[in-house]
């Protein structure tokens, strides 16, 4: 079963089970331990992988339990505390996993009530759990670039360096984009006086704050709906006819490839492509230098390399199209795309990127 499909399985669970959950013992039953299961890939009948009531004396606190620690080779991973499902998930009802942090190898802490999920880890100071996640999971409302990052947590996949790496860029991303989400909802004084000084003349008065804030919320609301429009248009564009330049790049070989630097000013990283090149990072870092996988840009595709060579491709992200494709490359540097709907499918081809990697 796919990934998502087993994201999207727990989700219809949960709808079905939640209002007939009343304890935590009953949250952690049917939505906790299937989620370290099934999800995350550790065996929650082995205590090897997975201990239930963990137990650290800390200093004069004797016979604290944490509700679950995960395991990989011997060492704990990944601390678990959960709340009741509905129950609110505030960091200060977290004082266990800020102690355990400190005292364990543990660099990932998950606080959950079996639908939400928010993990930590140590970005703000070392062996000190954050105040804020650097990534949260509901699982009634999955969020897609939530998904790869937490393929990265799951046994098969596991790699702290990796997921570390990730999590400060996650962290302010996540915080950024619900600050945007407010501010387009209900701007603030500063937010409106910033758009009302750059097109209003006069001085800005209350009346005047007050007037430009219904303005900036209409302008901001047709301007997301222009982009979506324009997005859409362009979406059914290229799934009637592909663009010159990507029939072009294709018929190019890849040793002579540049990019088209008059061209720069069109290129657009989605988080998305970065999110793609991470994992593609966390793969092959297993048989190469992490700081030797570079990315580049083009209008056409977005691609990984070896060294920033143009001559070592290591594959290349199509994700300015309805359908999504990686180009997996050969020894002779002929690109094969596979489709694919999600990024996690992505972790799919790691046998054949790290062959690819290895050519060179």
């Amino acid at each position: 079963m796919e990934f998502l499909e087993k994201l999207n399985s727990l989700s219809a669970k949960i709808r079905q089970q939640a209002s007939a959950i009343k304890t935590e013992e009953a949250t952690k039953n049917a939505f906790v331990m299937p989620f370290i299961n099934t999800i995350l890939g550790y065996d929650v009948f082995d205590p090897r992988e997975v201990t239930p009531e963990f137990v650290c004396d800390i200093g004069t606190k004797k016979g604290e339990k944490i509700d679950y620690a995960i395991l990989k080779d011997g060492e704990i991973q990944i601390l678990i505390e959960c709340k009741k499902i509905g129950e609110p998930l505030n960091v200060n009802h977290a004082s266990q996993l800020f102690r355990y942090f400190h005292v364990t190898n543990a660099r990932i802490s998950i606080l959950t009530n079996g639908q939400i999920y928010k993990f930590f880890t140590d970005l703000d100071a070392p062996n000190k759990m954050d105040q804020k996640p650097f990534l949260e999971l509901d699982l009634l409302d999955i969020d897609e670039h939530a998904v790869p990052e937490l393929v990265k947590l799951t046994k098969s996949a596991f790699d702290v360096e990796s997921i570390v790496s990730a999590a400060g860029e996650l962290k302010y991303v996540s915080q950024i984009k619900k600050e945007i989400a407010l501010q387009f909802t209900k701007p603030d004084d500063d937010f409106v006086k910033f758009f009302a000084s750059r097109v209003y003349e006069g001085m800005i008065t209350q009346k005047v704050r007050e007037q430009f804030s219904e303005l900036t919320r209409k302008a901001v609301a047709q301007f997301l709906n222009d982009q979506i429009n324009d997005r859409l248009k362009s979406a059914m564009s290229g799934a009637i006819q592909p663009s010159y330049a990507t029939i072009a790049t294709s018929l190019t070989d890849v040793d002579n490839e540049k990019p088209d630097e008059s061209a720069e000013d069109k290129i657009i990283t989605t988080l998305e492509e970065l999110e793609g090149y991470h994992i593609v990072k966390a793969i092959v870092r297993s048989v190469v230098d992490a700081k030797r996988i570079i990315q580049r840009d083009t209008q056409s595709y977005f691609g990984v390399l070896l060294d920033d060579n143009n001559r070592k491709p290591i594959c290349r992200l199509h994700f300015n199209r309805l359908q999504k494709y990686i180009g997996i490359f050969d020894q002779e540097k002929n690109e094969t795309r596979h489709p694919i709907s999600t990024l996690d499918e992505i972790y799919d081809f790691a046998d054949q990127l790290k062959t690819t990697v290895s050519f060179y």
